[in-house]
């Protein structure tokens, strides 16, 4: 895993011109702690930090090829150039590694790194397409003067760019972008329900003016016309053939060859183990692997807060505590378990870092809690796999299973809790009319879902729900994911993002997915010999949250401080009497979403926090 920028000018020769690309990935040192590179031509420059996970002597980068070096004399009609700057994980790599050989290439090296580049040289842009795993790339390509950019199908692993008049930047975060001088930025005042309520992004949006994300399973190509985006990959909506055993058979079995396929590493692996049943069925498979492969007790880890026997407060979301169920299962696997105690007043201590790793408002006591575990397990491995997105792959949220959320006209996950629109000032809600924006943002996705000839009734809404989670609520746990690991130099691998996975129980028809009347019981069914019954009948719980009084208290104080704070950002573009009204009012806040009124307002303070620190302007 590791840490990319670059940037092309059609305009400019840019190889005398070191010191900016050497910032640019001196940003990612983070990402990639154990090696550092960059590359520059004419018109174009590529830095590169390594974290090395597999082959570790080899495969550093940038990496460079020359097209037609293979025992095929057909192939030597061109023989330019072909540089590689790349992040992620190919779990193929081996297979196409055997392919790519007998189609006469020539390997130099173990990593999967070399499998991407000789895969542009056979396949071009289209290699993607052949590509399993979670991944973003960047390949200059001398003979056609052009960059092409590529981000994995589900958007695991990050991909930011800058158009610019003759070319473009582009980087693993935003900060390898902001260290570029010539790039400025700002925040369109149009982009504050989209810091508000992160979720609500299209896919490629960002709240930075000039800043734009690869969409999750396209290509960009740059070349002296400009930036050409097109998609490679896309849901498909198709008949379920198999009936409902094969079914069961069917993801299990291909659960198991993911669990497998994500193990490999010549580094320290590990699981995340909430005590759901998401991550208890990663755990059982890869310990399983693990023990066949007699490489002895995996390592899991989980995270609880000091005092959760007093402070804890059951919400729809968040019905018990993971502790005890995680233990619970690390007993009945028999994993090497640490569970990480924090102390809640002490979790700001890592909030600079966590807005560092994010370059954009933080989640609060979420980013900085998972900072604080993932610094922890980076002391013993350097590879965990978790057990993200099987609620939108399968169906666990509670609102899948509440008919009035179902069918309400709006995005299910934002149910009937306030928006933090409404806490903008009044002259600038008429202005940006935050309401009628929601209602074009979820108009314009449920167009694109990708629907199934004469489907009616709920099968077809639950179509449309699952499509909707796929979009930005999976975007925000999988950047969450990332910026939190990475920081840290651990990698963080999600079984449940396999495109082939998805693709599957996709078509799977809904009354299975809820074959039992509860959330998830496609998984379950597959997973039933895993785990305690405590754990695979356990309703679904998500990431744990503090509800320590002191610590909820300090956000609420933060909050409604902001709109009489001459200092801030956000001063004059908030309604103090409507903030008040939320964070101390009758109105409830508690949702199937929202963890406690502090969680709901959070987003307020740090965007503050952030616009502070980033130097940033609304306008």
């Amino acid at each position: 895993m590791c840490g990319i920028v670059g940037k092309v000018d059609f305009a400019r020769d840019l190889r005398d011109d070191h010191a900016v690309i050497r910032a640019m990935t001196e940003t990612m040192r983070d990402r990639g702690p154990d090696d550092a590179g960059t590359w520059s031509a004419a018109h174009v420059q590529l830095g590169h930090r390594r974290l090395a996970v597999i082959d570790l002597a080899g495969g550093r980068q940038p990496m460079v090829a020359t097209r037609g070096r293979t025992r095929d004399p057909a192939a030597h009609r061109q023989r330019h150039g072909v540089v590689l700057v790349y992040s992620g994980e190919v779990y193929n790599y081996s297979a196409l590694r055997g392919q790519l050989a007998q189609r006469g290439h020539e390997f130099t090296t173990r990593s999967d790194t070399e499998v991407v580049l000789r895969s542009y040289l056979e396949w071009g842009p289209g290699c993607a397409e052949h590509l399993n795993g979670m991944f973003a790339f960047a390949v200059w390509d001398a003979g056609a003067e052009q960059l092409t950019l590529v981000r994995d199908r589900l958007g695991v692993k990050p991909l930011y760019y800058a158009p610019r008049p003759h070319g473009v930047l582009f980087a693993s975060e935003p900060k390898g972008i902001l260290a570029d001088p010539g790039f400025s930025t700002s925040v369109p005042v149009e982009a504050l329900p989209l810091l508000f309520s992160p979720r609500m992004a299209l896919p490629g949006e960002t709240p930075l003016r000039g800043l734009r994300e690869v969409k999750p399973g396209h290509v960009l190509r740059v070349d002296r016309r400009g930036c050409h985006e097109y998609p490679y990959w896309r849901l498909v909506s198709h008949e379920h053939d198999d009936d409902e055993r094969t079914t069961v058979d069917t993801v299990r079995a291909r659960l198991t060859g993911i669990v497998e396929r994500q193990l490999v590493a010549d580094v320290p692996r590990s699981v995340l183990l909430s005590g759901g049943l998401d991550s208890g069925v990663v755990a059982a498979l890869a310990h399983r692997t693990a023990q066949r492969r007699g490489d002895g007790p995996l390592r899991s880890f989980t995270v609880e807060f000091e005092r959760d026997d007093e402070d804890f407060r059951a919400t729809p979301l968040r019905p018990e505590r993971d502790a005890p169920y995680a233990l619970l299962t690390a007993k009945h696997l028999g994993t090497h378990h640490t569970s990480v105690v924090l102390d809640p007043l002490r979790l700001e201590e890592a909030s600079p870092a966590a807005l560092h790793a994010r370059d954009l408002p933080s989640f609060g006591q979420f980013d900085e809690s998972m900072y604080q575990l993932f610094r922890r397990m980076r002391e013993e491995c350097t590879v965990a796999l978790s057990g993200e997105a099987a609620d939108e792959v399968f169906g666990g949220y509670p609102w899948f299973h509440d008919p009035a959320t179902i069918w309400a006209d709006t995005f299910p996950w934002l149910g009937n809790a306030p928006r933090l629109t409404d806490c903008l000032a009044p002259d600038l809600r008429e202005r940006l009319r935050p309401d009628d924006e929601e209602h074009d943002r979820y108009a314009t996705l449920r167009a694109q879902v990708p629907r199934l000839s004469g489907e009616r009734g709920l099968r077809a809404r639950m179509r449309e729900v699952l499509f909707f989670s796929l979009q930005g609520p999976l975007s925000v746990i999988l950047d969450r994911k990332d910026r939190m690991s990475m920081a840290l130099g651990l990698e963080v691998r999600v079984p449940y993002c396999d495109h082939e996975l998805l693709q599957y129980v996709w078509n799977v028809p809904w009354e299975w997915k809820a074959a039992d009347g509860r959330e998830k019981s496609l998984l379950r069914a597959a997973a039933a010999d895993l785990l305690p019954p405590q754990v695979l009948h356990r309703a679904k719980s998500a990431y744990p949250a503090t509800h320590d009084p002191d610590r909820e208290a300090s956000t609420l104080r933060r909050v409604t401080a902001l709109p009489e704070d001459p200092a801030s950002p956000l001063y004059g573009l908030l309604d103090a009497r409507r903030v008040r009204e939320i964070a101390y009012g009758a109105e409830g806040a508690t949702t199937m979403t929202y963890a406690s009124r502090a969680h709901l307002l959070s987003p307020l303070a740090e965007t503050d926090r952030w616009m502070r620190a980033y130097g940033l302007t609304v306008g």
